[in-house]
């Protein structure tokens, strides 16, 4: 093969946790007899809630075919590659095995939420019923000199506070406020989807919607804007650069000699796949070795019967830009170059396209 695919999970190939019919049906399609794929796959999933291990298991499942880790691509992934921050101490946010989930990347002193929490019980004062009793000092030795947001965290209103205090303190928690301390520490942020589609029947609100909280009430605060020093996860090009890394090595592994050409991604949201892929197409396909075409499918967050912007100014009476705030908006980036009904109809169009007969 010449190509690959580069797949979104949610609301491509599942809605939560229940499989998309298609799915099975495009997925049967795209191995052979003994399982093997048949052209390079990798999924790329704005998730970051799990170790990629768990992620391909569920996926095996969920799909009836044989995945393995090195072909699953979480929004945190990236992060292996930033290895002056793994021997730092570092503030993790959000939900599931988070300590797992940076210590499998390489991260040597990470320090949670609910851990801060603890030893500063009273910097969480919003839920009346949760404030202590008793005022305590319990003792702390860390000093998180960055933030890494993986996902959006169950309690926000704790979160939230947290990450304010250690921005505004360098990383003393408790301490006063620093109003000059600007730049603040760094901050590294995975998955900016503002929202995403589950079994429920319109979308939920996304890591991307708890950035822009943080980002707000940060602003409000100190009057500056909130830097981040990198940004991860769809559609950033980080994220597609190590895509198309992970779609080279397992060509190499199966001793494909002819070159990767084209990559596939099909996806359901136009802020993140679409534009992801088209960004690739215009800012890197010169520097890469392959072009990137977005497949648009129907089946989670976008809605044919809804239209994008033309321009931002446009936005009061249509519909607004769901973009991250630090990317612009460009009507060309968010324009599919072919959209289906779903991944099934997706995989019939690329091998049509590609001449490819299994």
């Amino acid at each position: 093969p010449s190509f690959g695919f580069l797949f979104d999970i949610d609301g491509v190939l599942v809605r939560g946790k229940t499989p998309i019919p298609a799915a099975r049906t495009a997925f049967r399609k795209l191995v052979n007899s003994q399982g093997q794929f048949l052209v390079p796959v990798v999924f790329v999933t704005n998730a970051g809630n799990c170790l990629r291990q768990n992620k391909a298991d569920q996926l095996s499942h969920l799909l009836g075919v044989p995945i393995s880790q090195d072909q699953v691509m979480m929004s945190h992934s990236p992060l292996r590659m930033f290895k002056h921050y793994h021997e730092k101490c570092v503030l993790v946010s959000g939900q599931g095995p988070l300590l797992d989930i940076a210590q499998d990347l390489g991260f040597c002193q990470p320090i949670t939420i609910d851990t801060l929490r603890e030893k500063r019980p009273l910097l969480d004062a919003v839920d009346h019923d949760r404030k202590p009793n008793v005022l305590v000092s319990r003792d702390f030795c860390f000093k998180p000199l960055s933030v890494v947001l993986f996902g959006e965290p169950v309690r926000w209103e704790t979160s939230l506070q947290l990450i304010i205090d250690v921005l505004l303190t360098s990383g003393y928690p408790g301490n006063p406020y620093e109003q000059e301390n600007y730049p603040h520490i760094p901050v590294l942020a995975c998955n900016m989807d503002l929202m995403w589609v589950a079994e429920a029947q319109s979308p939920r609100f996304g890591h991307g919607t708890f950035m822009v909280c943080l980002e707000n009430i940060y602003k409000k605060i100190t009057g500056k804007d909130l830097k981040y020093e990198a940004l991860m996860g769809k559609p950033s090009r980080l994220t597609y650069q190590y895509a198309e890394h992970l779609i080279r090595a397992q060509a190499l592994q199966r001793s494909w000699e002819q070159p990767i050409q084209t990559l596939y991604a099909v996806g359901d949201n136009l802020m993140t796949d679409v534009y992801g892929a088209n960004l690739w197409e215009k800012e890197l396909a010169s520097a890469a070795a392959a072009h990137c075409r977005s497949v648009l499918v129907c089946t989670g967050v976008y809605n044919p019967h809804t239209e994008v912007a033309l321009d931002t100014r446009d936005s009061v009476t249509e519909t607004v830009f769901h973009g991250h705030r630090d990317f612009r908006f460009d009507p060309r980036l968010v324009e599919p170059d072919h959209i289906v009904p779903d991944v099934d109809a997706a995989v019939d169009l690329v091998f049509q396209l590609e001449n490819f007969a299994p």
